[in-house]
Order: C-alpha cells, then sequence, then structure tokens
C-alpha cells in the first residue's frame, strides 16, 4: 500500500457509463471545498479527463504515460487547474493528463505497467504537492494495469449503468476488491430515471453488493449538453445531481 493519506480508484466495468465524468466532478468538487486534490488520468484508452479542463492537447508537454516510460518526471506531468474551476475555487487541483497519441496508447496496452514505479508516481505527487486526496481515474474492465491501480487503493468507487451485464460485471470487480482488501467501496449507479425510487434502488444495491456509501445520480439533459467541456458541478452547483455527488464525496 502507497503511504498517500487518501487514495480513490473511480472504475467502471465498462466504458461509457460516465467513469470519467463522476471523477472530474469529484475532483473539482473537492477542490471548491478547500482541499488539494490530484486527478491522474490513467484511462489510457480514451484519455478525456484534460477536456474537462479546457487544457487543449497542444498545450500538455508532458503525460502519465511520459512518466511510466521512464521519460520524464510526474511533476512535470502535473498542471495546476484550478483557475478553471473559477474564483469560488477554495483548494487546489492538479491534473496529470494521460496522452491522446495513438503510437503512445498502443504502447502501454502491449505491456503491464510497473507497480513499483506507479507507487513511486502517486507519493512523489503527495509529497511535492502537498496534496490531501488523489483520484485516479482508471480504464473501464479488468486487466493486470486496472487491478494494480485498485490494489493500491484506499477508497474504491465503481460506476455503472442499471442493466443486467452492468450488475454482473460489477458483481466480479466488487469480488475482486475484496479479495485484494481494498477498505472501501462505494457503488454509483448514474444516470437513473426520475420515474424510480432512488431509495429503493440503493437499499437493493446495498444488500445485493454489501458495499460502503452506495449513490444514485439522476438523469439530466444539462449535463449530456454541457459533455465534456466542463466540470458539472462547476456549471450547476445547486443542481440536484450536484447535491448526490457532494453526498458521495462527503464519504471519500
Amino acid at each position: 500500500m502507497s503511504s498517500l493519506n487518501k487514495i480513490v480508484t473511480v472504475h467502471s466495468f465498462r466504458r461509457s457509463v460516465g467513469k470519467s465524468s463522476l471523477a472530474a466532478n469529484l475532483a473539482s468538487l473537492l477542490a471548491l471545498q478547500g482541499q488539494r486534490v490530484g486527478l491522474v488520468d490513467s484511462d489510457f484508452q480514451g484519455a478525456s479527463a484534460h477536456l474537462f479542463f479546457g487544457l487543449a492537447e497542444d498545450k500538455i508537454t508532458h503525460t502519465f504515460n511520459d512518466f511510466m516510460w521512464k521519460k520524464g518526471d510526474i511533476i512535470n506531468a502535473a498542471q495546476d487547474v484550478t483557475a478553471s474551476l473559477g474564483e469560488a475555487a477554495q483548494g487546489k487541483l492538479f491534473l496529470v493528463p494521460s496522452s491522446t497519441s495513438i503510437s503512445e496508447i498502443m504502447q502501454i496496452l502491449r505491456t503491464n505497467m510497473n507497480l513499483e514505479r506507479y507507487i513511486e508516481g502517486l507519493d512523489t505527487l503527495k509529497r511535492e504537492l502537498k496534496l490531501d486526496i488523489l483520484l485516479v481515474d482508471t480504464p473501464a474492465g479488468l486487466n493486470e494495469n486496472t487491478l494494480m491501480s485498485i490494489a493500491v487503493s484506499n477508497v474504491l468507487v465503481l460506476v455503472l449503468h442499471p442493466d443486467k451485464q452492468d450488475f454482473q460485471g460489477t458483481a466480479v470487480i466488487v469480488d475482486v476488491a475484496r479479495k485484494l482488501l481494498v477498505p472501501a467501496i462505494h457503488l454509483v449507479l448514474n444516470d437513473i430515471s426520475e420515474t424510480l425510487d432512488h431509495e429503493q434502488v440503493i437499499l437493493e444495491i446495498e444488500q445485493n453488493y454489501q458495499t460502503g456509501k452506495s449513490v444514485t445520480l439522476p438523469h439530466a439533459e444539462e449535463l449530456l449538453a454541457l459533455g465534456s467541456t466542463r466540470p458539472f458541478v462547476v456549471e450547476y452547483p445547486n443542481h440536484p445531481l450536484t447535491a448526490r455527488i457532494t453526498d458521495l464525496a462527503q464519504h471519500l
């Protein structure tokens, strides 16, 4: 286990369930509340964290890939994106982006990440940037790289949609996380219709999975319209969806 005070891994069984969006919004919310936050985009197959904070690809000179391949220092890859949160931010938010280069994506997919190097990078970020909490956005699914990310976590946040395949896949990941002795596991059922009884849905999830805090996030047209251009919690601080993300953040 890393010496970092709090590592929160945001993961999902399938792609396109809102995992990266939730990671960006949680990181933003915690920074707005006054914490020093790090967000590492290790979703090598679909790097998108930089989009939420208006960080253009031509402004990214160092990435998490560079660090993992020993091509650069991880601090050089960490960018202060606090200004993108507006004047209300009381803390700090640092983003370590992943590369969008096809050749670099293929390179990282062909090999497994070095666990010691990975932990070293997270520890360096915590120490040099004086972080209170570090969130890691992982690739969806289960492979050696994601298992490594889960294994060094203090908290695992699993995002899923309300369908049978996601329920079954998430159950497998929960079982794996328990075997890896992850201290806390939270489930986030995303994009839920308001016609459903959210309290009943949460009760069923917690009974079936026996995990920690569970949250349902309602479907929001505003979120779809906003896309990945800006964190939702920044654009809509008083929205019911923001209130539910805040509820989850309080349990990290």
